[in-house]
């Protein structure tokens, strides 16, 4: 049997053939696995549970189905979706997870996250990462109308793209987006765990970390589908 791991699929009303892409894996692949983890970034933004994106209704409907069927599903929150609740959780028939977490995996103990909190060389998103994991802000947000949400949703959008380009044009990005060697070496040791499994960087490969340390990145889901298949053999990083 396999596990299943996804993340940074961000689905949104303007790529509706990813939407139609994850739905047709759960209603296929996902049927047949011991278990499926989402780890962040299932949606390109997520203003809380009454949000009405289509592609929200029809992942729900696809993960109570699965859920139906016997296969569990686990969902950490990302940096675009941290406003999904309890709520949406239970219509999916999905359970939250905190980030981290940690799971026994056939027998390998392996650390779960979606995988900002990796990324501190970018102090300026770990301190916007802060604020707005608070539940007073959470508190103060979810009160707004729901007009007033999207269009904060819109603006931190447009506003991520134009920060990007900025260090892209530095020359910063690589380093920056991506995770800090030394905090990745904080957080085996700081969880005891030889394998990690995250998303968030897009950069999906097989790294060796060191002193027997693996670290999993899986891919998103722009272009086409990524999944990592994890069994009592091994794990394999695939396209879909």
């Amino acid at each position: 049997m396999t596990t299943l791991f996804v993340s940074d699929l961000h689905l949104d009303p303007a790529r509706p053939d990813i939407t139609a892409l994850f739905g047709r894996f759960l209603d296929g692949e996902a049927r047949g696995a011991d278990a499926l983890y989402i780890l962040g970034d299932l949606f390109e933004a997520w203003v809380g549970d009454d949000d009405p994106s289509q592609a929200g209704a029809l992942v729900a409907d696809r993960l109570r189905a699965l859920a139906d069927a016997g296969v569990p599903a686990y969902f950490i929150r990302g940096n675009r979706d941290f406003l999904l609740g309890e709520a949406y959780a239970a219509r999916c028939g999905m359970t939250l997870l905190d980030d981290p977490t940690v799971v026994d995996l056939y027998g390998t103990p392996t650390l779960l996250l979606h995988g900002d909190l990796l990324c501190t060389d970018d102090t300026a998103y770990q301190q916007f990462r802060a604020q707005t994991r608070s539940p007073q802000w959470q508190a103060q947000f979810l009160a707004q109308p729901l007009a007033g949400r999207l269009a904060f949703a819109a603006q931190a959008r447009a506003a991520s793209q134009a920060r990007y380009g900025e260090l892209v044009a530095k020359g910063m990005a690589e380093t920056i987006g991506d995770v800090a060697p030394a905090t990745v070496q904080e957080w085996f040791a700081r969880h005891g765990v030889q394998r990690m499994i995250h998303g968030h960087t897009h950069r999906p490969a097989f790294h060796d970390e060191g002193e027997g340390r693996s670290r999993i990145v899986l891919g998103d889901w722009y272009e086409q589908g990524s999944v990592l298949r994890v069994s009592a053999d091994g794990c394999d990083l695939a396209r879909l």
